[in-house]
């Protein structure tokens, strides 16, 4: 079994605590602010689980999760797993779905603004290969807002592989570069069931995650022709590639 780690942030153990309260071991609560309503209604949720509470300094609480930025509580719990890569043959198959695929997105802090924006965004699960990708640490599920324990986070061994069977599923897979054969993304039809691949800030795409795409898509950008905006940051770019596939289907379904 995985050795216990200590999750901090008000948002990232509330999570934690309404989604699998049974991996908490002890809540350590910053002295002085036990009154705070969301630090209360936190150590109710740990108490009602059997979860034992302790008082402590604010620097002791930093110590334990190596942050300052706790908000004055750590929980010591077991560390979050991975979904199983058998999921995401059930979505595929579904009648509609959407999945983002994270290609060597290493950055935790990347990583956990993309999958907060996936929540909001309806993605039904994240892709990620298992090397040269950040993993679920106590960094992602407190930038993430406690959406880590709400989404599906499936690690792949072949990333190439998983896109090919997907395909076969009906998903169509887009990939995001900023190279000649791709097309502005509001020109792509993301109305049906849907992959959006994110590349690295600093490579993109690997060449076979490339050549695994059924259609190619960029985000235009009016400040390209100063010359001064090459990329945008990876989740910034998640957050508008997957706003423009909600748009597509909220139009598509008449509703607005």
């Amino acid at each position: 079994m995985a050795k216990p780690i200590y999750f901090y942030g008000i948002h990232a153990i509330d999570a934690l605590l309404d989604h699998r309260p049974l991996d908490g071991l002890s809540l350590f609560v910053q002295q002085g602010r036990e009154s705070d309503s969301h630090v209360k209604s936190i150590m109710a949720q740990a108490d009602a689980n059997g979860i034992s509470i302790q008082s402590a300094q604010k620097d002791k609480l930093t110590q334990l999760c190596g942050s300052p930025q706790h908000q004055g509580v750590v929980l010591h719990a077991r560390p979050l797993g991975f979904a199983d890569e058998g999921l995401l043959d059930t979505i595929a198959g579904r009648e509609q779905c959407l999945l983002l695929v994270l290609d060597q997105i290493t950055d935790a802090h990347n990583f956990g603004a993309c999958l907060r924006t996936a929540v909001a965004m309806g993605v039904d699960a994240v892709v990620c290969p298992k090397h040269h990708a950040a993993s679920l640490t106590p960094t992602v599920a407190k930038v993430s807002v406690g959406a880590a324990e709400m989404m599906p986070i499936v690690s792949v061994t072949n990333l190439a592989r998983t896109l090919a069977q997907i395909k076969q599923a009906g998903v169509f897979v887009f990939g995001t570069a900023l190279s000649a054969d791709a097309k502005p993304i509001h020109a792509a039809d993301l109305t049906g069931k849907t992959a959006i691949i994110m590349g690295s800030e600093g490579e993109g795409m690997r060449r076979l995650t490339t050549e695994s795409c059924d259609e190619l898509v960029y985000i235009p950008m009016s400040g390209n022709e100063h010359g001064n905006l090459q990329s945008l940051n990876v989740s910034v770019a998640t957050g508008m590639a997957l706003y423009e596939v909600n748009r597509q289907r909220t139009l598509a379904a008449g509703q607005v």
